[in-house]
């Protein structure tokens, strides 16, 4: 069985530092499916006040960062026909249950996320993703990778 790896992506410091921590290691790279994935949640009210234009632009913004991801990995030795990019613009409710769902209609042996230090009343109030996932993907390979 080929080893797959779903990391979940966005512009954010989290999820570079998550596959700078990914081309870093020595995994025999030619041999690893990698997707980097980005699911949509429904835009709160705050997102909605930002207007249509920079609703629109979102998925492009995304795009960007998950292909110079993709070209960080090639770089550091990873096969370019084995890193696919996967941008679903389906809303989800959560981010967390898009990858979540997103992970059990593949076929990976693990998932890859970013986190970015939160205390803890943040993390009360906005959630956890990394934990989410922790949670609910038991049998899974679940790698979270925090920022400095």
């Amino acid at each position: 069985m080929k080893n797959s790896m779903l990391i979940a992506m966005n512009d954010s410091l989290s999820a570079r530092t998550a596959v700078d921590f990914i081309a870093d290691l020595a995994l025999c790279p030619e041999e690893m499916d990698i997707t980097l994935l980005h699911v949509f949640r429904k835009p709160s009210a705050g997102e909605e006040l930002m207007g249509e234009k920079f609703m629109k632009e979102q998925p492009a913004r995304y795009l960007k960062a998950m292909e110079k991801a993709r070209d960080k990995l090639v770089e550091k030795g990873c096969n370019p026909n084995t890193v696919t990019i996967k941008l679903v613009e389906d809303p989800y409710p959560t981010v967390a249950e898009g990858i979540i769902d997103q992970f059990n209609k593949g076929d990976y042996s693990m998932v890859v996320i970013g986190r970015k230090r939160m205390s803890k009343a943040e993390e009360f109030v906005r959630g956890d993703v990394s934990v989410k996932l922790v949670r609910a993907l038991k049998g899974a390979a679940v790698l979270v990778v925090t920022t400095r």
